[in-house]
């Protein structure tokens, strides 16, 4: 035995040796990638040279001359950073991961080519004015000036490792329709009510429409306030054209408008709006305040969007600044990007600040189809498809697959592409009489962004806009995906616009699948730009949104009747209501509220059941003195959320098909001794536990013998809702019990609601040891679905996180380098680099990162110095070099003031870290991981 054990420790030993060994050689291996943060490079194309400065957080901030300059510093600087997210993403959009991953991805790769985001995109490039079409391709050519040279070990650990793989794979050059595509995946993401009209129709499987319209209640207007809460879409000019007019009187709308707003007022007690998105927690924040209301004297803006957590995060901060900003070059612009894209998504500039939030905008429609082989009906005939294309998907490791993809007047058919569409088809409730359904409708789907649009076009405005009618006009272009976006200025306006290509119907109202073989569904047209909402300077001196309704029932246009249900936006307003003055600390910690706003209405209920068992009862007596806040030590959060998933799953989950239940949630069926499980992906199951079914249970709770609480297997016996509450609240004492102990003190809502960040590709499916090595946690969180502080979970398959405030910004109007910001993970997408995750703890402690602007603070803050120089005779060459190893030209300036139209800013004197002339020079440590945050 002796001996036995011994060699178990040798054993032990010797595997602890060779993990750490393999450990220590990938992290060796790793650091190849690291890029050079100090010296000089040389990079064919510029006209000038291009500062780097980055601070202790490796968020860089760049100084060019002109606007070409400026994006093609930025394609080099994130293909630095984030080359591999950058090169995954555009083979997700172009629908050709099996060129890097293999046949697990083949089905992803027919669904995307389907949908044909690459195509489209082509078209939105050609389309681009010549300026911006420039600045795109400035963007492709600075990223390529950092890929040409570099194996893929030397541009991502994560191509080491796919070598192991698949070791034909080698990195293509970056073109300007790559930037412009990933805007399909972004609108995808926010896609708005697509995927309730899906569970719509899956739900009609099993429940009734009256059923189905219960578990989809009204936006309760009476108790949580719109985005804007007056004003009228009016008729004016000759010829006359509308516009939305805060406060007007209101007017006879349009004729098509007349038709929708008749559709609305029948239908809105019984079919109103509902949760937005795919997955109930994403969703967004954004504020602002009028300076009559803050300690400033000048506005404050939040935003934090709520989006599925990554690793590295979905956004790049950094800034993008003309070193005399003016007519020549316009630019002087901070905040966060999007890895493989130029410009500035969400921040400020020198003049203006803007955050957005998903509007949630009904832009999409599933039609059913009546199809056969050559052709589909439409009008009581049979027509040839619109149009019919082959394309080839390459597989890495295996053999090509060849499909067909088959477009009506609608759209791409998604139904031969997608079992879950295919499934719609077969259960989507139709009209009787109407076509014989026979094996089920194909089913297409018709969506503004798969139109050419101009979003890239205004996201270069945006940047540029110096007043409220700049921003306005920028905006007019923001086709896809429409956001709700606040307005603040240096001046001490505010604002708000909503922008985006919205649909009229001739019929129905985006709710269920329309009927593709008969025009009065078909689209109208588009709502007129200027008839969208919009609010300048408001009385009430703020405004709010968190994917609320936008407007009161009045508004003309049906924009969706899907909305998410204001439970965070009125939690919102009402802290702003409480306090006479909000400074800028006040905002950040608004952004942290933690209360859960169905529990003031649950909790009484849960208290009143009368509960025999001790065992339970010491569970239920954790409520009795709980405020509702759902801190990560919160015994009493985790034990009501624990009661909360289970409430939904027996009152609402087992009573769903199996189509939109986990794939874990199995059910054994009496009657033929079979077990059912769920076929929906965890992610996206039902009952989700978003804030629409706050509303549900909300209407619930005072009809007692709603047929919804009953739980019973005997069809002779009902049960009401105290029996199912008692139900409920007794599972959630096994459930948390077996997760955490029997000893109810060591419980907390933290060890329940765990983050693991996860790369998004090599860090979900491969090997543990790789998994090991790129991906980063558990946290424990507090928060939840449906609170300010949204980390959301799917109440269907478990507490885990699934979703992530994945920044937080507040910009502060009065002194912009007082603005503060905070990612989820970090700068670099290089894995054991030291801005890997470095801003993960301080942004689960809701801590954020000074926001350095002006050129004294950036240098203040710098610690690394990159200068980008022309390669070759540039034109004017010929000037002596300075002597002293400064960028020419450069001296200090102050912040611009706000009444100035063309300035002058960031001008100082640069001394670069390293004055070394080839691009290997410098060194590759990364910088140190900064904590100076607040």
């Amino acid at each position: 035995m002796r001996r036995l054990r011994n060699a178990a420790i040798a054993l032990v030993v010797v595997l602890a040796v060779v993990v750490g060994a393999l450990g220590w050689y990938a992290y060796d291996l790793s650091r190849r990638s690291f890029p050079d943060l100090d010296g000089r490079v040389k990079i064919e194309g510029l006209a000038g040279n291009v500062e780097v400065l980055r601070d202790k957080n490796g968020i860089p901030q760049i100084y060019a001359d002109t606007p070409e300059d400026l994006f093609r510093a930025q394609g080099y600087v994130q293909a630095q950073d984030r080359f591999w997210e950058m090169d995954v993403r555009r083979h997700m959009t172009a629908g050709r991961l099996s060129e890097m991953f293999g046949s697990s991805q083949v089905d992803n790769d027919i669904f995307l080519r389907t949908l044909g985001w690459h195509r489209v995109a082509q078209q939105e490039v050609d389309k681009l004015t010549p300026e911006a079409r420039a600045y795109v391709e400035a963007y492709a050519a600075g990223v390529n000036a950092y890929l040409k040279g570099r194996d893929g070990d030397e541009l991502s650990f994560e191509y080491t490792l796919l070598g192991f793989v698949h070791d034909d794979y080698k990195p293509e050059p970056w073109t300007a329709v790559d930037s412009v595509a990933w805007l399909k995946a972004m609108a995808w993401d926010l896609r708005a009510n697509l995927q309730d009209e899906i569970d719509r129709a899956l739900l009609s499987e099993k429940l009734t429409v009256n059923q189905i319209d219960e578990l989809y209640p009204p936006y309760p207007y009476e108790r949580n306030q719109t985005i804007v809460t007056g004003g009228a879409v009016v008729k004016e000019g000759n010829p006359t054209v509308e516009t939305f007019r805060q406060d007007a009187a209101p007017v006879v709308p349009s004729k098509s408008a007349s038709a929708a707003l008749t559709e609305l007022s029948k239908t809105l007690e019984q079919l109103p709006p509902i949760f937005t998105d795919r997955s109930s927690g994403v969703g967004s924040n954004s504020w602002v305040v009028s300076g009559s209301r803050t300690t400033t004297g000048k506005p404050l803006l939040a935003n934090d969007p709520h989006l599925s957590a990554s690793l590295p995060s979905a956004w790049y901060q950094m800034g993008l600044h003309c070193r005399v900003v003016g007519p020549q070059c316009a630019y002087d612009v901070s905040g966060y990007t999007f890895a493989g894209m130029p410009g500035v998504i969400i921040g400020h500039n020198q003049k203006i600040a803007w955050g957005l939030t998903n509007l949630g905008a009904d832009v999409t429609d599933l039609y059913l189809e009546k199809v056969t082989d050559t052709g589909y009906l439409y009008n009581g005939a049979y027509q040839p498809f619109d149009e019919v294309r082959t394309e080839v998907v390459k597989v890495s490791g295996g053999d090509d697959r060849t499909i067909t993809v088959r477009s009506t007047r609608h759209g791409p058919i998604l139904s031969e592409a997608s079992d879950e569409m295919e499934d719609v088809g077969k259960d989507a409730p139709i009209p009787d009489p109407g076509p014989q359904r026979e094996d089920g409708f194909a089913v297409a789907l018709r969506w503004t962004a798969l139109d050419p649009g101009t979003t890239m076009e205004s996201v270069f405005q945006l940047n540029r806009a110096t007043d409220w009618n700049s921003f306005r006009e920028a905006l007019r272009s923001f086709e896809v995906p429409s956001q709700n976006v606040v307005y603040a200025d240096v001046e001490g306006n505010i604002g708000y616009q909503a922008p985006g290509r919205i649909p009229i119907r001739l019929a129905g109202d985006g709710r269920w699948p329309a009927y593709g073989w008969d025009p009065k569904y078909e689209w109208d047209s588009m709502i007129p730009f200027d008839s969208l909402p919009n609010t300048f300077n408001p009385p009430e001196g703020f405004i709010v949104t968190a994917n609320n309704a936008v407007t009161t029932p009045t508004y003309p246009y049906t924009l969706t009747t899907d909305w998410g249900y204001g439970s965070r936006s009125q939690r919102i307003i009402d802290m702003i209501n409480t306090k006479p003055k909000i400074d800028p600390q006040a905002m950040a910690d608004m952004q942290m509220d933690d209360r859960n706003p169905i529990a003031d209405t649950l909790v009484p209920y849960l208290l009143a059941v009368e509960v025999d068992d001790p065992w339970v009862r010491e569970a239920q007596n954790l409520l009795k003195d709980w405020d509702a806040r759902q801190t990560s030590d919160s015994k009493a959060a985790a034990y009501f959320n624990g009661v909360w998933r289970q409430l939904l799953m027996l009152a609402f989950g087992d009573k769903m098909p199996f189509s939109v239940r986990a794939t874990g949630d199995c059910q054994l069926d009496p009657t033929n001794g079979k077990t059912n499980c769920g076929e929906r992906d965890d992610n996206t199951a039902l009952p989700d536990g978003g804030d629409r079914w706050f509303e549900v249970v909300r209407n619930l709770l005072s009809d007692a013998e709603s047929p919804w609480w009953n739980i019973s297997d005997d069809p002779g016996t009902i049960t009401t809702r105290d029996a199912l509450l008692l139900k409920a609240m007794t599972a959630a004492r096994k459930e948390l019990t077996a997760k955490m102990g029997k000893d109810i003190d060591t419980w907390s809502w933290g060890r329940l609601h765990t983050l693991e960040l996860k790369n998004q590709t090599l860090g979900t499916d491969g090997p543990g040891i790789v998994q090991w090595m790129l991906n980063r946690g558990e946290y424990e969180l507090g928060g939840g679905e449906g609170l300010v502080d949204a980390t959301g979970w799917n109440a269907a398959r478990g507490y885990e996180v699934t979703t992530v405030p994945s920044m937080r910004m507040v910009v502060d109007l009065s002194n912009l380098d007082a603005s503060r910001w905070i990612n989820l993970t970090g700068a670099s997408g290089h894995v054991w680099h030291d801005n890997y995750t470095d801003q993960t703890e301080l942004w689960k402690k809701g801590r954020t990162l000074p926001w350095a602007f002006t050129r004294p603070a950036v240098e203040a803050a710098a610690k690394h110095t990159l200068t980008l120089e022309p390669e070759g005779p540039q034109p004017g060459a010929g000037a002596p070099p300075p002597t002293d190893g400064a960028t020419p030209g450069l001296s200090p300036s102050p912040q611009p003031g706000p009444s100035e139209s063309a300035t002058a800013t960031g001008r100082s004197t640069s001394t670069p870290t390293s004055t070394a002339t080839s691009s290997a020079t410098s060194s590759r440590s990364p910088s140190s991981t900064s904590s100076g945050a607040d």
